[in-house]
């Protein structure tokens, strides 16, 4: 590998889920994971899928979406209602769990589509009322339909266990979706959007365009994420995709940096990982503390994130320096090997015709046999 050209900062995203993918599958696939695991793996998974596709909409387009949960719902009821049918017909439920996704997805992304066309001209505070909105629109509809099981909720048939490993699977996808759509031209384009929209405009990029695009595929993701939650949940609760959980899918961007795919992944997966602790520690009388605990820790959270007085502490316990470290190491090895291979070595180990000594100790006596010409009688010195 030519470290030189390997930049990992580029993988580091991979590396992060493969880290948490590769040791639970192989446990999950010896049989040996607890339910309770399985459970917080896939919440997880589902967690990741919603804060980097709602980063793409809040972090790199510059847009506030407070219907994430919204789009999620859509897939999820939809896409667990397309599920109950072909269930009927297809017996792996592998296979049905892949078509729900794209399903659910496609759903959810045309949902994104009729809502996006009229929507996305609004700026700020307007655009986020229009999409909060949304969001409780939708499911409330849902919540009134009897085919999708009505205030009962959707009855879905669970995938099992071993669900969380194709929803980090999921999840790769959508990193990989994610980080090639920012590092093309079009990625550029967006950022562009969201740094000077005039200026952007005044450059012939078609604003309304890329904002879309950006809001589809959203909402493509979210709805996979609702599939997902689909298949670990059964009856799909209509409560679960309140205002309050698109709030928490914001905080995870936010907590994680805007623009910030890594922070979002580790931001999802810490948050999920202490709600779902604190869900299952603290019961009967004590679960009325989950929401003032779970507050105090964001809170604590953006203080560390924020405050200024704690500026060289962040900078000193920095993940980006330990990044950079590893890549300076990797760097200097890449040298010293290329170095090996190339056979540049120490002159005095250089392999010539002619010893090096001699060259060095050549002796050149300077010849006076050329003599100027003398100049003619009348030229001018």
């Amino acid at each position: 590998m030519n470290f030189k050209r390997f930049k990992l900062n580029h993988y580091i995203n991979y590396i992060l889920v493969l880290a948490l993918l590769i040791p639970f599958a192989i446990i999950g696939l010896t049989g040996s994971i607890k339910g309770s695991t399985s459970l917080l793996l896939t919440q997880m998974a589902y967690s990741m899928i919603l804060a980097v596709s709602l980063n793409l909409v809040v972090g790199f387009l510059g847009e506030l979406s407070l219907g994430h949960a919204g789009f999620m719902c859509v897939g999820a009821y939809l896409g667990g209602f397309v599920a109950n049918y072909m269930h009927t017909v297809i017996d792996s439920p592998l296979l049905v769990l892949i078509l729900s996704m794209i399903v659910g997805g496609l759903l959810a992304a045309v949902f994104g589509l009729l809502i996006g066309l009229p929507t996305l001209r609004l700026k700020g505070d307007y655009l986020a009322i229009v999409t909060l909105a949304f969001g409780e629109i939708v499911r409330t509809v849902f919540m009134n339909q009897e085919f999708l099981g009505g205030a009962m909720g959707l009855s879905t048939k669970t995938y099992g266990r071993k669900l969380y490993i194709i929803a980090l699977v999921m999840v790769l996808f959508t990193v990989f979706v994610a980080q090639n759509l920012m590092r093309s031209k079009h990625g550029r384009a967006i950022q562009a959007i969201r740094d000077n929209e005039i200026a952007a405009r005044a450059m012939g990029v078609n604003i309304t365009y890329y904002k879309l695009i950006v809001f589809v595929i959203a909402a493509f993701f979210a709805g996979i994420a609702g599939v997902i939650y689909a298949h670990n949940t059964s009856p799909v609760d209509y409560g679960f995709f309140s205002f309050n959980y698109s709030i928490e899918i914001l905080v995870m961007v936010v907590l994680g940096g805007m623009g910030n795919i890594t922070g979002s992944l580790i931001a999802a997966a810490v948050l999920t990982f202490i709600n779902f602790e604190l869900t299952t520690s603290l019961s009967g009388d004590l679960a009325a503390l989950k929401f003032l605990i779970y507050a105090l820790i964001l809170i604590v959270m953006v203080m560390w994130n924020n405050a200024p007085a704690l500026r060289r502490v962040r900078e000193r316990f920095n993940l980006g320096r330990l990044f950079a470290f590893i890549r300076t190491k990797l760097s200097k090895k890449a040298s010293e090997d290329d170095s090996t291979k190339l056979g540049t070595v120490a002159w005095d180990k250089v392999p010539t015709k002619i010893p090096m000594d001699a060259i060095l100790s050549t002796d050149f006596k300077p010849d006076h046999s050329f003599e100027a010409d003398k100049p003619e009688k009348g030229d001018q010195k």
